[in-house]
């Protein structure tokens, strides 16, 4: 990572191809990142010269982006030389590794991860990619029927669907994702966990079962969500109530009002972007990974959390 400046050399198994591994700085942010990004995902990496952790992450991002042939853009800076977007982004420690998918931060995490984890995260962002295969054209046929049976109500048939399609492919990720939600429709929470558990360890971490997750958490929420009347009053007496404030957003979104909640989870990060350990950006970021990447309320939602986080 340190000294490196010819993407070719880069990655332990894999060469990477020209341009996808590349080092910046502040003035060249914006072409390196959020424009590279409406192509395909970018992962900033955030290091400094005197940072023990970061020489053993550098080269496991450089080796398992390298793998994914240019599905993955990785971008370093040095946070010596180039703060000024490491300080809107709020790098506090490094290594602090951000990912952007158009124009837009959509996942992150801070200090040296092991190989296997660094492996997952790429992985997932390069099922981002419109470079990512397709499916099957039988079984994505057979799963777009079931996702339309499940939007008509229809949740038992749905869940018959989708379990037909494993038993052609067990490790078939969208298949499983849709089978938790048809459970989940069906008010079955355990039963769409333990689907959930049961998924093969190869499609664990796959951003179809990573929103089943968020799905699941969101359901567990919803069973303890308080009225909206009351949690109204409680905000209209005091507007400065980030814990009522909070809890609204949960209780809107139990009763399927996931713009209103996005809403107010974003008035609380104008207000106290730090309440409660950056509990409203987790929470978005929870509703965010729900959701279907291009649903309008998650493009909306993630372009209006981008500009606070850089204003």
């Amino acid at each position: 990572m340190f000294g490196m400046k010819d993407s070719q050399t880069a990655g332990q198994g894999a060469q990477a191809p020209a341009g996808t591994i590349v080092d910046a700085t502040d003035a060249t942010f914006m072409q390196e990142v959020i424009e590279a990004s409406q192509k395909v995902p970018v992962i900033v990496d955030f290091w400094a010269t005197w940072c023990g952790p970061c020489k053993t992450l550098g080269p496991a991002l450089e080796d398992a982006v390298a793998k994914q042939g240019g599905k993955v853009k990785l971008v370093k800076i040095d946070v010596d030389a180039n703060q000024a977007y490491a300080a809107q982004l709020q790098v506090q420690s490094i290594p602090t590794v951000y990912a952007f998918f158009q124009g837009q931060p959509v996942d992150a995490f801070q200090g040296a991860l092991p190989p296997s984890q660094v492996q997952e995260f790429v992985q997932k962002l390069a099922a981002m990619s419109p470079e990512a295969g397709a499916e099957d054209e039988g079984l994505a046929q057979a799963i777009e029927a079931a996702d339309q049976m499940l939007e008509e109500g229809d949740a038992a048939g749905a869940a018959e669907t989708f379990a037909a399609v494993l038993q052609e492919e067990p490790a078939n990720a969208a298949a499983y994702a849709g089978l938790v939600k048809a459970y989940l429709a069906l008010n079955d929470i355990d039963q769409a966990e333990a689907v959930l558990n049961g998924a093969p360890a190869e499609i664990a971490h796959s951003p179809e079962l990573d929103a089943a997750h968020a799905q699941i958490a969101l359901a567990r929420q919803a069973a303890g969500a308080g009225p909206v009347a009351d949690l109204e009053a409680r905000l209209e007496a005091d507007p400065a109530d980030h814990q009522a404030r909070y809890d609204l957003a949960t209780a809107l979104h139990a009763q399927g009002k996931v713009a209103e909640a996005v809403d107010q989870l974003l008035e609380l990060f104008r207000r106290d972007r730090d309440w409660n350990e950056g509990a409203a950006k987790t929470q978005l970021f929870t509703i965010f990974d729900a959701l279907p990447a291009k649903d309008p309320v998650v493009q909306s939602g993630r372009r209006r959390l981008s500009s606070m986080i850089f204003a």
